[in-house]
């Protein structure tokens, strides 16, 4: 166990951790708390491994989140497009009659699908949606959208590996129908038949493809859109999207999210405003300790593609407020629009 005044540290660089991050590192080890009878007590769950700076991490890659702090385990990678605003192109002349449009070039940028520990959920809930992977329902099903717990996607540089001696280090419902434990393999889990099925069959619903990124003030808002599919609602067809956004606090300064205002343009012509209170039901604050807010939400059109984009209302400790830029993002659905998404049923 560390000594006092040196329990909470973290050893890789980050430019935030948080100081009631879940796992603590000790000395190059990842220590968690327990509750017992006799009181909380502190445990080692594993090693911390060198962080990749190239490359990527395989299926089995154990981990604890850099941001919000939960162990989890590496399910796939994805390799996403990122389009970061704040990333200066190159200053070229402008043909005549331009109007000073901001250019915005991909970079490819990696990203995991990830297992989180259920024993971490109830810490991180108020922080990161440990539901944000939704589905579409089959067309007989009467719920419109269903859930996979404690199922996530990760960027590259969220990632801290750690290895662990323990043959089922984490605890979900799938990870034993995944995985299976190899320790001459490193890491030490490889996957189950039935999850490359599961990852072929349902890809079209999973795949993550674009990332937009862009920073006002020091909030940094990063949106994913997701393609969930399409139904048919009273002779027409109706397309859904899922887009899923983290809002972190790159400075000092303790802030509010108060509103949304949000623009959603249907290539049917169509042009929505949405205004409200917080999001997703909350307003959340962003500190130095608690910098981030991680959340998903649902979109449909009555059209094959649209684009979103708007801002945040943010209040100051002071009661002044300002408004971050949500990246403008297309919502493209997928050329050939498979069958209904399959869930994780066997």
């Amino acid at each position: 166990m560390c000594a006092s005044g040196q329990s909470w540290f973290n050893t890789y660089t980050h430019t935030h951790t948080y100081t009631q991050m879940l796992g603590i590192v000790c000395n190059g080890m990842v220590v968690f708390g327990r509750n017992r009878p006799e009181g909380k007590i502190l445990e080692t769950v594993g090693v911390f491994e060198a962080v990749k700076q190239h490359g990527k991490y395989e299926t089995g890659q154990l981990f604890l989140h850099s941001v919000f702090g939960y162990r989890g385990i590496v399910l796939f990678p994805w390799h996403a497009r990122l389009y970061d605003r704040d990333i200066t192109p190159p200053i070229k002349p402008e043909p005549p009659g331009a109007h000073g449009s901001k250019e915005v070039k991909g970079k490819t940028h990696t990203y995991y699908q990830v297992l989180i520990d259920t024993r971490d959920c109830p810490h991180i809930s108020q922080r990161s949606q440990t539901e944000a992977v939704t589905f579409l329902a089959n067309h007989d099903d009467s719920r419109a959208l269903y859930a996979i717990p404690g199922l996530d996607y990760v960027s590259h540089e969220d990632i801290l590996p750690y290895n662990s001696t323990e043959q089922v280090p984490i605890q979900h419902e799938l990870f034993e129908r995944f995985l299976m434990y190899n320790p001459a393999k490193s890491p030490p889990f490889t996957a189950r038949d039935t999850l490359k099925a599961w990852q072929e069959k349902n890809h079209p619903w999973l795949e993550l493809s674009d990332v937009h990124r862009e920073t006002t003030e020091n909030i940094r808002v990063t949106v994913i859109p997701f393609y969930m599919g399409m139904r048919e609602a009273q002779n027409s067809h109706v397309y859904w999207w899922r887009y899923c956004i983290r809002l972190e606090n790159m400075g000092n300064e303790v802030v509010q999210l108060r509103e949304r205002h949000w623009r959603i343009f249907s290539l049917s012509g169509t042009l929505e405003t949405v205004r409200g209170r917080g999001v997703v039901g909350r307003e959340p604050v962003l500190s130095k300790e608690q910098p981030a807010f991680q959340y998903s939400s649902h979109v449909s059109l009555q059209a094959p593609s649209g684009h979103m984009w708007g801002t945040f209302r943010i209040e100051r400790t002071d009661g002044s407020h300002f408004d971050v830029r949500i990246p403008p993002f297309s919502l493209e659905s997928n050329k050939d629009d498979k069958a209904p998404p399959a869930g994780y049923t066997f």
